[in-house]
């Protein structure tokens, strides 16, 4: 009884990873500062992988700790952690600065060389945050850029939901999104908005993404799950994606889930540069 309190005391800041993922990514890349790995107790078929986190663990030396289950559940407060959880210090976004490629002289124009940036407005949901980035990692996006505010930090839930996609690939931030977007318009860039319903876009040309040709270097942008893209980022795009529905839509059923209508966008963009390296 004396032990448990000191063993589910945090270091101050710290954040608890969990699930095998997660937990095993966040190890093996040593992104983050490491504190304690937690595993089950246990002498089930989970005790080889168990046995694989500890070496890892080693090698990065970071203590192991081994619990029963129901310490991992609080402190992951019951989230689903297949017994494996990692304190952790938080994942921050990266700042823009380091984010930049430059083009060689031509390629902006030429298109010679396909760069894809995939750009979140006030995503909130961090099971949509993770699975947008899962879909990006898996698909080649080449970077992916989110607003500061209003919107859901690198928390453990993204983590997990994103299978652990966010410990292995850069996630950078911005307080100016329509200033970024200017910028690279100015560069040669192309970019794109995305839009549930196209009769709520005034100003800027809405296309099926099916008719959509990728000629540049891309910035495609992704809005909230409520609202969509902002007024002012919307005047950034030069013009906005729409997926053609497959039939009449009832009311109030009339929109896809943020994550799955840009994994829908991004592949129809992503396989026209497999095309195009044929």
């Amino acid at each position: 009884p004396r032990r448990k309190p000191l063993l589910l005391e945090r270091t101050k800041g710290s954040e608890i990873l969990f699930g095998v993922a997660p937990c095993w990514l966040a190890l093996s890349q040593a992104r983050r500062a490491l504190f304690r790995l937690f595993l089950k107790q246990s002498s089930g078929s989970g005790r080889p992988l168990r046995a694989e986190f500890a070496l890892q663990a080693a090698a990065r030396g970071v203590p192991v700790l081994h619990v029963p289950g129901r310490q991992l559940d609080e402190l992951c407060r019951g989230r689903p952690h297949q017994g494996v959880c990692l304190e952790a210090a938080p994942l921050p976004f990266k700042s823009l600065r380091d984010a930049e490629e430059p083009l060689p002289a031509g390629d902006a124009r030429s298109g010679r060389r396909q760069l894809l940036w995939l750009v979140l407005e006030h995503i909130q949901d961090p099971m949509n945050l993770g699975a947008l980035l899962r879909s990006a990692y898996f698909l080649g996006v080449d970077r992916v850029v989110s607003s500061h505010r209003n919107s859901c930090p690198l928390t453990p839930i993204v983590s997990k939901a994103s299978a652990g996609a966010v410990e292995v690939f850069d996630v950078y931030g911005t307080d100016d999104l329509q200033g970024f977007l200017k910028a690279k318009s100015a560069e040669g860039w192309e970019v794109v908005g995305t839009v549930s319903k196209p009769g709520d876009v005034e100003d800027v040309p809405v296309i099926s993404c099916s008719e959509f040709r990728w000629d540049k270097p891309l910035i495609v942008v992704i809005g909230s799950e409520g609202e969509g893209i902002s007024l002012e980022t919307q005047l950034q795009c030069q013009r906005m994606l729409a997926i053609p529905p497959g039939r009449a839509l009832h009311p109030g059923i009339d929109s896809l889930n943020v994550s799955v209508a840009a994994g829908i966008l991004l592949h129809s963009i992503c396989s026209q540069k497999q095309r195009h390296g044929d």
